[in-house]
């Protein structure tokens, strides 16, 4: 699962909500370490965010990937920059790939046993996640080539993931997302292969069920044996894929959602699924819960509310998968 739990106020709810994830049968979580949160100031670190999530994660037996990014205030503008005016959270200069490398390594080593798998950046072909500016694979792939070898040096064992794209075709001319497919390519044209470990996918499942055939030109949960055949033809055809984000929205209101049994029923299909892949490492679904309840179709991804109540899809995914579990009140 893909939780959400950096912004928890009270240390009991991540406890708790950590306690559901394991009862669920969940081994594996993507968690989201913002490096704004922690490196406030150069070289100032605050570790007391990350270390109550790793040490409740740590006693429920279930292993953290770290997704790293957002930029804090310090690292966004540089003097010479023309853009400073008009940096967001996303928005990293190449001035400051060396800083963002360095608090990769320094994360990596301190939770060095703990956390080993590191996910560089989110979605990098979405202009709204490259600072508001097109995508650049070029770009990318030079942060790739500070983070890794400083990361590796720290902790040789770590794992770097890169992608994680935001699945589908170009939007704005590639100006507003630059097509999942072809940034991969140009990104491998950039020479990045030798500069990650792991190969991140989105797999989100659109309007379809999970077994609705993969086509170049359709998002839909399958597409993740696109972007499988993709990295094989590039050259990479042993590295493995991981999916750090992906399922569907049970809305009632949003266009873009499907019926809350359809969700259940293709939810627990993809896991089925994803455990044929012998070339995917885990299938983690966006997403367990959120502290806050946000009161429009957000709300909808979530496997348990925002006040701790477990969803239908919960149990299903629960009775699916943990053998003998005493289900539901």
């Amino acid at each position: 699962m893909h939780t959400r739990l950096i912004d928890e106020v009270e240390e009991w709810k991540i406890q708790r909500t950590l306690q559901l994830v394991r009862e669920m049968g969940v081994n594996t979580i993507v968690e989201f370490f913002p490096w704004a949160y922690i490196e406030r100031s150069p070289d100032q670190y605050d570790w007391s965010s990350v270390d109550r999530i790793v040490r409740h994660a740590r006693n429920q037996g279930i292993h953290i990937i770290a997704r790293m990014g957002l930029v804090p205030g310090w690292a966004r503008q540089t003097p010479d920059d023309p853009r400073a005016e008009r940096s967001t959270l996303n928005t990293l200069p190449l001035d400051s790939f060396d800083d963002f490398a360095q608090f990769a390594a320094d994360f990596a080593a301190r939770y060095a046993g703990t956390i080993d798998q590191l996910i560089i950046w989110n979605e990098p072909n979405l202009a709204f996640e490259w600072g508001r500016r097109p995508p650049d694979p070029q770009a990318y792939a030079e942060l790739l080539k500070v983070v890794y070898p400083r990361v590796k040096a720290a902790v040789p064992d770590a794992i770097v993931l890169a992608g994680a794209l935001s699945p589908g075709a170009s939007l704005g001319d590639g100006r507003d997302r630059l097509g999942d497919l072809e940034y991969t390519q140009q990104l491998y044209a950039a020479g990045a292969a030798p500069y990650f470990d792991m190969w991140a996918v989105h797999a989100y499942g659109a309007r379809v069920s999970y077994d609705d055939p993969p086509y170049p030109e359709e998002v839909n949960f399958r597409r993740t044996e696109i972007n499988h055949e993709l990295i094989a033809a590039l050259g990479d055809r042993n590295k493995p894929l991981i999916i750090t984000e992906g399922g569907w929205n049970d809305n009632l209101r949003w266009s873009a959602a499907v019926r809350p049994a359809d969700r259940l029923r293709w939810t627990i299909g993809a896991y089925r699924q994803s455990q044929e892949w012998n070339w995917l490492e885990a299938t983690c679904i966006w997403q367990f819960s959120t502290p806050w309840q946000a009161r429009t179709y957000q709300d909808n991804w979530n496997f348990v509310a925002a006040d701790g109540t477990p969803k239908a899809i919960y149990w299903a995914v629960r009775e699916a998968f943990v053998p003998g579990a005493d289900n539901r009140p």
